[in-house]
């Protein structure tokens, strides 16, 4: 086995699973660096968000709370808050910990879902080593009412045996060994020194896609009363929750609080011996958050046969003050990290998902049909 620290790959999280280090999984569940975690039928909705103190519970928490039981054959309603208990829980060993994103078709809705664990007070964190507890999830849809149901997967978690994030230098190396990035037109590598912005911390800024001759460049949601049901895919027309966007002048106006789906510029590429993650913008770059969802699984962009050339990578932006977008402005940050081992299936060698469009305008969940839209 492998000794540089880095993310776990499918192969040995399967056998944790055969361990009992993670309890009560599936593995139809697992991805190349990552396992979906599933819905109980134990929901309550709560008054607001809120983290446990060390060594607390979260079912200690719940009645102090006074948490209302949440019947999962009603909706969940738009702005309130949810507290849902996971089917997994885990019993790590001393050197593994980890952490968890929401799944693309849950930031591509535009619901908030942070995970907490038992006795550790940050969400979406369990960064410490040895845990063993149970697994929640807090789910408050923020622009339309949504129905779930028990085992659907909201959120997905990642396991680590140390920090393996490329610092400046190495991502410098990896532009040159990996193609890391690519143009929109898909036959052009950009390097490192072609990179117009640089934070220098071993990450790497991506543009906003906004042509003007290219038709439908994003998605406007303003908020909307009509209740997605999440269990029905390609069940939806864009416009059901959505407003196509189509440039009529050089830039886009984003309105305070809406919420947007775009997509960047750069073709993204992973190759299968790193993974990647979509983090925050600072304050710099403005006001406004760009993922919800933000983990993107090594293979990702690399086709069948190492022969791919990327991808542009879908963006969840929500304003926090009104903005003027143009082409090629800084809005997404991403940073790769190492596996401790080379998966055994890259992303694109998986069965054929949802998001492998690369041309077109920018794509909305599972549940929406696109076809007309895909080039």
């Amino acid at each position: 086995m492998s000794t540089q620290r880095g993310a776990l790959p499918m192969h040995i999280v399967s056998d944790m699973i055969d361990a009992g280090f993670i309890r009560n999984a599936r593995k139809e569940n697992l991805r190349p660096s990552s396992i979906d975690l599933r819905l109980s039928e134990e929901m309550y909705r709560v008054e607001g968000i809120f983290l446990p103190r060390p060594g607390e519970t979260i079912r200690t928490i719940l009645k102090q709370l006074h948490a209302t039981p949440h019947n999962l054959a009603y909706p969940l309603e738009r702005d309130v808050m949810y507290l849902a208990k996971l089917e997994e829980s885990l019993d790590l060993p001393d050197h593994i910990y980890g952490y968890c994103n929401p799944r693309s078709s849950t930031g591509r809705n535009d619901i908030l879902v942070r995970v907490l664990a038992d006795g550790i007070s940050r969400y979406d964190s369990i960064n410490e080593p040895g845990f063993k507890g149970e697994l929640w999830a807090v789910i408050s849809p923020k622009s339309y009412p949504v129905l779930l149901k028990p085992d659907l997967t909201l959120s997905q978690l990642r396991l680590f045996t140390g920090d393996g994030k490329l610092d400046e230098l190495s991502l410098e190396l990896s532009f040159e060994k990996d193609q890391l990035l690519w143009e929109p037109d898909g036959r052009t590598q950009i390097t490192y020194k072609d990179l117009p912005v640089k934070d220098r911390d071993g990450s790497i800024l991506l543009s906003s896609h906004l042509v003007p001759d290219e038709g439908i460049v994003g998605w406007e949601c303003l908020g909307s009363n009509q209740v997605m049901d999440f269990t029905k895919d390609k069940n939806y027309q864009p416009e059901d929750f959505y407003t196509p966007i189509v440039m009529q002048k050089p830039y886009i106006h984003l309105r305070k609080n809406g919420f947007y789906i775009l997509k960047t510029k750069e073709f993204v590429k992973v190759p299968n011996h790193l993974a990647c993650e979509m983090i925050p913008m600072d304050e710099r770059s403005g006001e406004f958050r760009t993922h919800y969802a933000g983990f993107i699984d090594p293979g990702w962009g690399t086709g069948q046969n190492n022969e791919g050339r990327g991808r542009s990578l879908v963006l969840e932006v929500r304003p926090f003050e009104d903005m003027v977008l143009r082409d090629n402005q800084p809005v997404g940050k991403i940073r790769f990290e190492r596996m401790h081992e080379v998966p055994d299936k890259g992303y694109d060698e998986l069965s054929v998902s949802n998001y492998n469009i690369p041309f077109g305008p920018p794509k909305l969940s599972r549940h929406f049909i696109m076809d007309e839209y895909e080039k």
